[in-house]
């Protein structure tokens, strides 16, 4: 693979872009420039060889990371991604977006990621599971249930999850339900995990509509990205009556004015692998799905997808990110004087790292709740978080990514200044 291959969705560097949103946070609200200092660095960065055995017999060796950014608030938290464009400062970007993410969510974690460059579509079931166990093995000594907890991100699921979980159990002699998130109910997962994050970026939809006495029926919802995240927020959106008129997948993207039919979207895509060629749509690129016209935007895959190339042509009302940064600070600030309503990453798609959460608790006490437990206890999450953050933005005149960073950036500052400094 090419390094311009492998970087082919990255147009500015992503740890930059994450330490120059804090710096801009911290002048806002006034957070100690020392302060700032620290918590602009990540605390741990682990890089590691992993080679694995092929099917047909060759060696490949993959590159694998795992980051730490902070665990002032508790133990760190945070995805495993399989990209075949993955880089050590995105990872770092995203292990910093997560700390701000849980404490947004007051949740006791700190922020990290980890990931492997390969294209999971391209390896065989047993690729995976052998990349996945050796991957393991390799950052063993940096997770645990009270250290570092990894979950699911882009390229993984709860069978890789569960794989995390054997092998790490396997290691230490007893199985370890708490040293990862995600898994599948079998081996200690929790209801409600698998659309959590889908979920939560639901509840910041409905909230954001009744602000502006809006409700859902009223609503065209164009989704980039229909991964786990977005297959399972159009698939709750149209129980919802909102209208969804475009999806997208790596392949590009399906338009229907009027309104796609989710479920049958659905099936298509898993029987054919791509959304191309659904009965009842027009077929346009990601790029035009970005800019067409409609209620809600959601970009729901990678980052940098809204930049300020493209973002004075954005004809959405508001935006929702569903993905980890999708909207660079030069595109933010073009957002903001047209008046663009921009829901943030670390408020808008926390419902999984919340769920997560629940899963981690629920594994520790091994005792399980229902799943209506679960939904109305992330939705009081979530809903409280949102109306946090709409407060700050009206008091501080900001908007609702500087306002949500600015009260989990205030939030671990204070934990770092009662912690102290060791030695």
């Amino acid at each position: 693979m090419s390094a311009t291959e492998a970087s082919t969705h990255l147009r500015e560097n992503p740890f930059a872009l994450a330490r120059e949103q804090l710096r801009r946070v911290g002048e806002a609200f006034g957070v100690d420039p020392d302060l700032i200092g620290v918590l602009s660095k990540c605390k741990k960065s682990v890089e590691v060889s992993v080679p694995v055995a092929m099917d047909d017999g060759r060696v490949e060796v993959f590159e694998g990371y795992r980051v730490v950014h902070n665990v002032t608030r508790g133990p760190a938290k945070g995805g495993i991604r399989y990209h075949p464009g993955l880089t050590h400062d995105e990872v770092k970007a995203l292990a910093m977006w997560m700390t701000w993410k849980c404490a947004l969510m007051g949740l006791p974690f700190g922020g990290a990621k980890g990931g492997v460059v390969c294209s999971p579509k391209s390896l065989s079931h047993s690729e995976l599971e052998r990349l996945t166990r050796r991957y393991t093995t390799e950052i063993i000594n940096e997770i645990g249930p009270e250290k570092d907890i990894p979950a699911p991100d882009v390229g993984t699921d709860a069978q890789v999850m569960a794989w995390i979980f054997d092998t790490y159990s396997m290691n230490v002699g007893h199985s370890v339900l708490g040293v990862v998130t995600g898994k599948p109910l079998a081996v200690g997962g929790s209801v409600g995990r698998d659309g959590a994050t889908a979920r939560g970026v639901l509840y910041c939809i409905r909230t954001a509509l009744q602000k502006e006495g809006r409700r859902f029926p009223d609503t065209r919802v164009a989704i980039q990205g229909f991964g786990t995240v977005g297959r399972n927020l159009a698939r709750l959106l149209a129980e919802e009556g909102a209208r969804v008129v475009a999806l997208s997948d790596s392949n590009g993207a399906v338009i229907n004015q009027y309104g796609i039919d989710v479920p049958a979207a659905i099936v298509h895509k898993a029987e054919h692998g791509t959304l191309e060629a659904l009965p009842g749509t027009d077929e346009a690129s990601n790029e035009e799905l970005v800019e067409l016209e409609c209620d809600v935007l959601v970009p729901a895959a990678l980052e940098q997808v809204i930049t300020a190339d493209n973002a004075p042509r954005l004809k959405a009302h508001m935006i929702c990110e569903a993905a980890n940064g999708p909207t660079t600070p030069g595109a933010d600030e073009i957002l903001e004087d047209r008046g663009i309503l921009v829901l943030p990453d670390v408020l808008a798609n926390a419902g999984g790292v919340v769920v997560s959460y629940f899963e981690w608790v629920q594994g520790l006490q091994e005792y399980f709740w229902k799943e209506y437990e679960v939904n109305a206890k992330l939705n009081d999450i979530v809903v409280r978080a949102f109306e946090e953050t709409w407060s700050a933005r009206d008091r501080f005149s900001t908007t609702m990514r500087n306002a949500a960073y600015g009260i989990a950036v205030q939030r671990v500052a204070e934990a770092t200044t009662i912690r102290g400094l060791y030695p």
